[in-house]
């Protein structure tokens, strides 16, 4: 067999050798060249001398091979009497079928290049390229070039900055990077619901807030102090007279005190955590040390003032060694005096509760049993204003965070958060208790306070709120007469009438103890999830849903059906009468009788 093949021999080769010396190559002649050639060489079939210039430009002459495979039909032998050149086929059509795209190879005048697809062949060869084809077109200038036979391809190279993910130190946060485009992210919005929910339903799960019971008293806790300066340090005051003070971490007394005849009425803590005072029936106001008796000692009071009339409350000052105590009047008292400084009144009642303000300190407030809630200047020695309510207020708190706010226990089941600068209306109306709220204290961090009540329960209300966001209650808690918020705004006491004092978790399902990194990032991420999806139907009624003693649910539903009666007759009242006649009032300034200044 010769190579290469006659239909893929070169035209353009001379049937004889150049005059001059032999430096070409040798190779056979062609069957096209015998076939056209007359000389004797050409019938002898004798091999002739091809040039280095004849070599290039048949080089450069050629197409590029087929990639398909012979066959008889595409490829007919010379020497049956078929004719070449009548059966060629159209040269762009060959082209696109080896190639994938027409090409005009250069060629001399008057020749065709030698493809040997018949044109029987030829409708079958396109019709079996022409998936080729379509890849052909979508890919650009992927053909193969005539002269240089070079491939031009579009390529994407990936570039990766080790400044993009790599952290500087190990201390550094690792950089991951993430498209936050939200077409790529179709499901982000029903994944994070359903982790809500979990969230919402696990949290209910483990909400277990009770952690202990102190019990020691041999009568109802009537009263409780916190230790400036130790979180583990409480103090209460029993009706017997009996003081006692606890050490919450050991969950055990470590000291009790006969401090007075009949009630301890309040007590409270030196600012610097030395001592302590108590008030009680008896009509003394004493002085106790912090730290125990020495061995062999006797346990008595540092100072004791005799009184005239019975203290109902105390409270010492937040910098400053002065004390101010309530009864028939407000007395401010020096600690090395035994004579009040000065005694402010405004009324004829008795006043049940003093308390100082903690930014402004010479500010305090008092409430009495005529409704009034009246504010005193230390400065001036005379009252500021009072606001008097529908009904009596047991207490007042102020707010650690705001000097200017603070909210009263009232006896009509509410508590009235208000502000100083604007007495005639309150702030905010927190309604949720069904008895009468006792006591009130502010968490550390201003944004909740925990109250009281005669109810049998102690709720935990958000400042802005006007419900409460939890409930704490057990079978064997009676009216809670105080209630105290510990210093690291972590834990609830409260004293109630079965002589026990109580602590609970501020936050129902919180873990106590060392969370690792992971856990407080699980915690965030939860919480998150819940404020976002916290107004949702399902999430809502599941997050805000409680089990309630039968006796608060049933005053629950009473008083609903109350207060709709009475919205019903107002309604009905101003739709009968002359129009401007019934003036509307608001819920917050229906409790407001009067401000007085």
């Amino acid at each position: 067999m010769q190579w290469p093949p006659p239909w893929r021999r070169s035209p353009l080769v001379s049937a004889t050798p150049p005059p001059g010396p032999t430096t070409g190559l040798l190779r056979p002649r062609r069957v096209s060249e015998a076939g056209d050639s007359s000389t004797e060489g050409a019938r002898t079939g004798h091999s002739h001398y091809v040039t280095p210039a004849e070599s290039a430009m048949e080089r450069r002459s050629q197409p590029f091979p087929s990639l398909r495979p012979a066959s008889p039909t595409n490829a007919p032998a010379h020497g049956r009497g078929s004719d070449c050149t009548a059966k060629e086929p159209p040269l762009a059509n060959v082209c696109r079928q080896n190639y994938g795209a027409a090409q005009d190879p250069v060629e001399p005048a008057g020749r065709r290049s030698a493809s040997h697809v018949t044109g029987s062949s030829l409708g079958k060869a396109e019709v079996a390229c022409g998936r080729r084809w379509r890849w052909a077109e979508l890919v650009a200038n992927s053909s193969w070039s005539p002269a240089g036979r070079a491939t031009e391809m579009k390529v994407k190279m990936l570039s990766r900055n080790p400044d993009n993910y790599v952290r500087e130190t190990k201390l550094d946060l690792q950089r991951v990077p993430r498209n936050y485009d939200p077409a790529l992210h179709p499901f982000e919005v029903p994944r994070e619901y359903v982790r809500a929910l979990n969230a919402t339903k696990l949290e209910r799960v483990f909400a277990k807030p009770f952690l202990a019971s102190l019990d020691g008293h041999r009568d109802g806790v009537n009263c409780l102090a916190k230790h400036p300066e130790n979180l583990a340090t409480v103090l209460s005051g029993a009706c017997d007279g009996e003081v006692r003070i606890w050490n919450l971490t050991q969950r055990n007394c470590i000291r009790t005190i006969q401090a007075h005849e009949g009630f301890v009425r309040g007590i409270c803590t030196r600012f610097c955590g030395t001592s302590f005072f108590t008030v009680g029936d008896d009509k003394t106001v004493k002085q106790w040390k912090m730290d125990g008796p020495g061995y062999g000692d006797e346990e008595e009071p540092l100072h004791t003032i005799l009184g005239k009339t019975v203290y109902t409350g105390i409270d010492h000052h937040w910098k400053e060694a002065v004390f101010a105590t309530c009864g028939q009047q407000v007395d401010i008292w020096d600690e090395q005096r035994t004579n009040p400084i000065c005694s402010m009144t405004w009324g004829f009642d008795s006043i049940s509760s003093v308390k100082f303000n903690p930014i402004e300190t010479f500010l305090l407030g008092s409430c009495a049993s005529d409704r009034n809630i009246v504010l005193y200047d230390m400065r001036q020695a005379t009252p500021l204003k009072k606001v008097i309510l529908d009904m009596r207020t047991n207490t007042i708190c102020w707010n650690p965070m705001e000097a200017f706010i603070f909210t009263a226990a009232n006896e009509d089941y509410n508590l009235y958060t208000f502000d100083m600068r604007a007495l005639d209306t309150p702030v905010m109306v927190h309604m949720d208790h069904v008895s009468a709220v006792l006591d009130v204290d502010y968490s550390p961090t201003g944004k909740e306070f925990v109250s009281a009540s005669f109810d049998k329960s102690i709720r935990i209300f958000p400042v802005d709120k006007s419900r409460s966001r939890e409930v704490y209650h057990t079978k064997r808690m009676q009216h809670v007469i105080c209630v105290k918020w510990t210093s690291d705004s972590k834990y609830i006491m409260c004293g109630s009438d079965e002589m026990n004092i109580r602590l609970w978790k501020a936050n129902a399902s919180e873990k106590l103890g060392v969370l690792t990194s992971r856990e407080k990032a699980a915690k965030d991420y939860n919480q998150k999830l819940k404020e976002k999806f916290q107004h949702y139907p399902h999430i809502k009624r599941i997050a805000r849903h409680r089990h309630l003693p039968k006796s608060i649910y049933s005053q629950i539903q009473e008083q609903r059906i109350m207060k709709e009666a009475r919205r019903r007759k107002e309604v009905n009242r101003i739709k009968h009468s002359k129009p401007g006649s019934v003036p509307i009032v608001s819920e917050k300034k229906k409790h407001v009788v009067a401000v007085v200044k």
